[in-house]
């Protein structure tokens, strides 16, 4: 999914969301020919009667009022903060990601596609009354609101961004047709401060949340032995008819807003690993998402562009060298230089958790507490 007018989500030259991370990311992939090897599509915006799926009519009508006079903003509805400024067009740029998410979802969901991608969307903090997080619509919980709208049974979300996905859980805390797993930085250390492992569901839907929270400085193996030790029993269990995942990039080692320690390798990782799990237990039906992810020139446009190549089958090499056009283009952008390979130069490897645990390890620890937290609600071993 693909619209230059995504770039219009635009905070301000002096917010970390800087929308030339998009415009980068859709060079990359052209400069790959990526383009040549999907369906580019654009949709159109989402209209109030999707919005309202997820988001109250009072709250819709408080971002149209801001987008058209940004002057009118005064921290209502989480509108004119420092996270979430407002901007003229910002209903407009907001509903737009929205809509070439919930396209994304319908797409996949008739069959027109097996796999999505909108790089723009995972904007996961939106709460249904309010932006939080640089988030003003939550697309991710409108895409699965669409699809669950159009018969879909059981839906699981998966949010690999440093940030806990509170958003999208909020929405969907106490429905039971919804998986939402969150992998994220310790609650302890990271906006929003939520995301505990004791956060389960609803009275309906106990089981229904999962959040494994890491602590601060975790690297690679310890990402992977967390997200490896969690999710694919829990997709297992639940027999998903469509998976979502949700991409940050911030748990990044450059990334400047948070504290983990994870490669591009690593996340490369995942993303294969995700896309495998949609074969294994949803019938391949993918909508990949982005999300955060700040180191706008070194880290988001390489990540995204091997998650787009893994969506289309046609993976980019780790090793491949950066193509030298789009390595010009950052520079007239940006006055950065851009990386030179498709890699961090990291290998790949975590210790399985079939293997044992240390119950002196922080990650293990960290996996423990998620287990016995949830697994047995889900009828699963810790």
């Amino acid at each position: 999914m693909w619209d230059e007018a995504v770039t219009r989500y635009d905070f301000g030259p002096s917010h970390p969301m800087d929308p030339v991370r998009l415009a980068l990311t859709m060079g990359l992939v052209r400069a790959f020919g990526l383009d040549r090897e999907m369906e580019v599509r654009a949709a159109r915006a989402a209209g109030d009667s999707t919005l309202r799926l997820v988001h109250r009519e009072d709250y819709v009508a408080a971002v149209r009022e801001v987008s058209a006079d940004p002057g009118a903003a005064d921290g209502s509805y989480g509108l004119g903060t420092m996270d979430d400024p407002a901007f003229h067009g910002m209903h407009e740029a907001s509903a737009l990601i929205a809509g070439q998410s919930v396209a994304a979802a319908e797409a996949v969901w008739h069959g027109e596609a097996q796999h999505a991608v909108n790089f723009a969307g995972g904007l996961h903090h939106a709460m249904p009354g309010g932006a939080a997080g640089f988030c003003v619509y939550n697309d991710a919980a409108l895409a699965i609101a669409r699809l669950l709208e159009l018969g879909a049974e059981r839906v699981a979300y998966v949010d690999v961004d440093v940030h806990h996905g509170d958003g999208v859980q909020t929405v969907f805390w106490d429905d039971p047709r919804v998986l939402t797993i969150s992998l994220h930085e310790h609650p302890r250390s990271l906006f929003p401060q939520t995301g505990w492992p004791e956060e389960t569901g609803g009275p309906a839907a106990q089981g229904a949340a999962v959040n494994v929270a890491l602590p601060a400085g975790t690297g690679d193996e310890g990402w992977l032995r967390a997200f490896h030790a969690t999710v694919p029993e829990l997709l297992e269990e639940f027999r998903p008819q469509v998976l979502v995942t949700q991409h940050g990039a911030d748990t990044h080692f450059e990334d400047p807003l948070a504290h983990l320690a994870v490669s591009l390798d690593a996340q490369r990782s995942v993303q294969e690993a995700c896309h495998r799990l949609a074969h294994e237990y949803a019938g391949g039906r993918w909508l990949a998402l982005g999300g955060g992810g700040y180191a706008v020139v070194d880290v988001v446009p390489r990540s995204w562009t091997h998650l787009v190549g893994i969506a289309a089958h046609r993976p980019v090499d780790p090793q491949a060298a950066v193509p030298q056009a789009w390595r010009d283009e950052v520079y007239a952008r940006t006055r950065q230089p851009a990386p030179a390979r498709m890699t961090d130069g990291r290998t790949v490897a975590w210790r399985d958790w079939e293997a044992g645990y240390d119950p002196a390890d922080r990650i293990d620890q960290a996996v423990l507490a998620t287990r016995r937290a949830v697994f047995p609600l889900r009828g699963l071993l810790t």
